[in-house]
């Protein structure tokens, strides 16, 4: 018995054995959010009701929408840089955060200017808008994280932000019990941000680690963007078709229509943070096989696919049953339309696991480019479908053009390329489950 323990855990390398405590790390921080956040989420949407509910959730697609011009598409690609040479880290990582704090400040002020052009004389949703973008700037110190990423040391990162959460998850329910504004719910958002900021800083100096080591180089901030622009893009056009759907459902409905539709993919998207701690984890060790064999390369990046395929499948088949159960349970009577809107929108899970597990042979491989290819392909789907199928059958419509265009997107478009339509076939293999 004990020979066969040893045997076991001979079979895995140091770096396995080091990317499953960090995966472990990840799911315990997405496992406390999906718990406590879930539960706060769903008390905070029964207090505000269908209605606030939903213009929060507008307000929070819109900034969101926006985002990827503050986060410029670097993550991977300084994950990536600091794995393949430590040496010049500091210079990376001072040159990342000043890019990413300019790009927070016009993401403000694009905002700010957007949301005065869609819906001019709706002060209430513009000051939300516009609270809710100032958080971005924040998400400079990010840029801390991306080291312990490239480490497999997101410990620390799960530490802090988890710290902020919890305070903010109480702060929150105080709101709640004081019967505060909608304005209110807004401002917490942006000092979960500022939180989490504060606490990254502070564990990256209990490391040992100082930020007056960082610098700035403008040859490494042109060699970044000449790379990132297109991930940047591709997370733009990412955001399009996750988020335009409550957009365009309270442009062309009304924000209770969002309401419902937000307490569905609140329960449908829960499950998101599974394929992005497995990936982010496995990331550096795929980046690893590339550089010893084409075989271990594409054999983990099998792996990951398979896994990520069982594990949509087994989540998305009991909801597409029981979502009126979960929607009514959590939510309460007044969204139980909500639950057809989930039984639809929870298959989008099969291809946002798909997704995120290319993710990593995108990078890897140097095809951003191609990335940008296929999610503007269901950028430009899930707009169409959306203007096709919200007149009719509102946030059903919305939940029909996002499985759809995340398949496109995801999958389909690697067909209709030389370049990816191998990884095509890899994706068919793993979703009939051949090896």
């Amino acid at each position: 018995m004990f020979k066969s323990i040893v045997s076991i855990r001979e079979r895995f390398s140091p770096q396995l054995r080091k990317v499953a405590v960090n995966t472990s790390w990840l799911f315990a921080d997405r496992i406390l959010r999906m718990g406590v956040g879930l539960f706060v989420g769903v008390w905070v949407a029964r207090y505000l009701g269908t209605q606030q509910f939903g213009l929060l959730n507008y307000a929070t697609a819109f900034v969101a929408l926006l985002t990827p011009f503050a986060t410029l598409g670097l993550d991977n690609i300084v994950i990536r840089e600091i794995v393949r040479d430590s040496s010049y880290k500091d210079e990376i990582l001072g040159t990342t955060f000043f890019l990413k704090l300019l790009g927070g400040i016009v993401l403000v002020v694009l905002s700010i200017f957007s949301i005065s052009l869609l819906r001019s004389g709706d002060r209430l949703t513009s000051w939300v808008v516009s609270v809710l973008s100032a958080g971005v700037i924040f998400q400079a110190f990010d840029t801390i994280d991306l080291q312990f990423q490239a480490q497999v040391q997101s410990k620390y990162t799960v530490i802090a932000k988890n710290l902020a959460f919890i305070v903010i998850t109480l702060v929150k329910l105080t709101l709640i019990q004081i019967n505060a504004s909608l304005i209110a719910f807004a401002w917490v958002v942006l000092l979960e941000s500022g939180l989490g900021a504060i606490g990254l800083a502070i564990n990256y100096r209990m490391q040992g680690y100082s930020f007056w080591a960082w610098r700035w180089s403008l040859t490494r901030a042109i060699a970044l963007l000449k790379e990132s622009w297109a991930l940047m893009l591709s997370g733009l056009t990412i955001m399009i078709y996750m988020r335009i759907d409550q957009i365009m459902l309270g442009q062309m409905i009304d924000d209770r229509a969002v309401g419902l539709y937000s307490a569905a993919t609140r329960i449908s998207e829960v499950w998101y943070f599974i394929p992005t701690a497995i990936a982010s984890s496995m990331f550096p060790t795929i980046v690893e096989a590339k550089g010893i064999s084409e075989s271990l390369y594409y054999q983990r990046i099998k792996q990951l696919l398979r896994l990520m395929v069982f594990l949509s499948t087994a989540i998305a088949i009991p909801m597409t049953f029981l979502s009126k159960t979960f929607v009514v349970g959590l939510f309460g009577q007044e969204y139980i339309a909500a639950s057809s809107i989930l039984a639809i929108h929870i298959w989008a899970s099969l291809f946002v696991f798909m997704g995120v597990a290319t993710s990593p042979w995108f990078i890897t491989e140097g095809l951003t480019k191609l990335s940008l290819q296929r999610t503007l392909i269901g950028a430009i789907a899930n707009v169409l479908l959306n203007f096709l199928l919200i007149p009719t059958y509102s946030g059903n419509g919305a939940a029909i053009a996002t499985v759809i265009s995340y398949a496109f997107a995801a999958f389909i478009a690697n067909l209709f390329n030389q370049k990816t339509r191998n990884m095509f076939f890899i994706q068919f293999k793993a979703l009939i489950l051949i090896n």
